[in-house]
C-alpha cells in the first residue's frame, strides 16, 4: 500500500489540530490563562528596581513560556490517546516522522500564538520594553526547539499514569541549552548590549533547533512502536 506525501501528511494533520481548537479554544485558553496567573506572580513577588526588573525579566519569560508549553503539550497528546486518533494514525499508510512534524507543528503554533501574547503582558507589568523584532525572533527560534523536542518526550511519556509530573522531569534537562542560549541571547537585547556581546546566541538556538529537529525525526517511528 502507498504511503500518502509526507508533506500533505504534515498539513493534514496540523490542520487537524488546529480546527480542534478552534472549536473547543480548550488548549490555547489553558495556556493563556497559566501565562497571565504566572506573569502576575512574578509580578507581585518580584518587587524590584528598574535596574533588577531588567536583569530578570527575561528569565521570568522563559520560565513562563517553558512550563506553559510543557502545559500545552502534555494536555495536546493527552487527547490524542484518549480520543483514539494517536492509534488510528499508527495503523494509518503515512509516514511516522509526518505524523510528529504535523503535531509539532500545531503544539508550536499554539505555543507561539501564546508567547506572542505574552510579550505586551510583560511589557505591561514590569515596565520593560521586551515587544521587540529582534527579541521576537529568539522567542520564535526558543519556541520551535521546545515544541520539537516536548512532542517528543510527551509521546514517550502519554502512556505513563504520571505523564502530568514526568513530562516536566524529563524535558527540563533536555531543554537546558535551549534555555540557556535563549535567555542570555534576550538579555543583551532587554538590556540594549552592543551586538556583539549576544549576536551569537540567536545562531546557536538555529543550531541546537536544527539537531533537535533531525534528532527527534529520527527517533518518533521508535518512541511510538514501544
Amino acid at each position: 500500500m502507498n504511503k500518502t506525501p509526507f508533506w500533505r501528511t504534515t498539513w493534514a494533520i496540523m490542520s487537524k489540530d488546529l480546527r480542534a481548537e478552534l472549536r473547543s479554544r480548550e488548549l490555547v485558553g489553558a495556556m493563556l490563562l497559566f501565562t497571565l496567573l504566572a506573569i502576575m506572580i512574578f509580578s507581585f513577588a518580584l518587587e524590584l528596581d528598574r535596574l533588577t526588573r531588567e536583569e530578570v525579566v527575561s528569565g521570568v519569560l522563559w520560565v513562563t513560556v517553558v512550563f506553559a508549553s510543557i502545559l500545552g503539550l502534555n494536555r495536546s497528546m493527552a487527547m490524542e490517546r484518549e480520543q483514539g486518533n494517536m492509534d488510528a494514525m499508527l495503523l494509518a499508510p503515512i509516514d511516522r516522522s509526518a505524523i510528529f512534524a504535523g503535531k509539532m507543528a500545531g503544539n508550536f503554533i499554539f505555543t507561539l500564538v501564546v508567547g506572542v501574547l505574552l510579550l505586551p503582558l510583560t511589557t505591561v507589568l514590569y515596565n520593560v520594553p521586551v515587544a521587540r523584532p529582534m527579541l521576537a525572533l529568539v522567542l520564535l527560534l526558543g519556541i520551535w526547539g521546545f515544541s520539537t523536542v516536548g512532542t517528543l518526550l510527551a509521546a514517550m511519556t502519554v502512556q505513563t499514569r504520571a505523564r502530568e509530573t514526568l513530562l516536566p522531569i524529563v524535558m527540563l534537562p533536555v531543554v537546558l541549552p535551549l534555555l540557556l542560549a535563549a535567555v542570555r541571547a534576550s538579555n543583551g537585547i532587554i538590556a540594549d548590549a552592543p551586538s556583539e556581546q549576544w549576536q551569537a546566541w540567536p545562531q546557536v538556538l538555529l543550531v541546537i533547533d536544527v539537531i533537535y529537529l533531525v534528532m527527534c525525526l529520527l527517533m518518533f517511528p521508535f518512541v511510538v512502536e514501544e
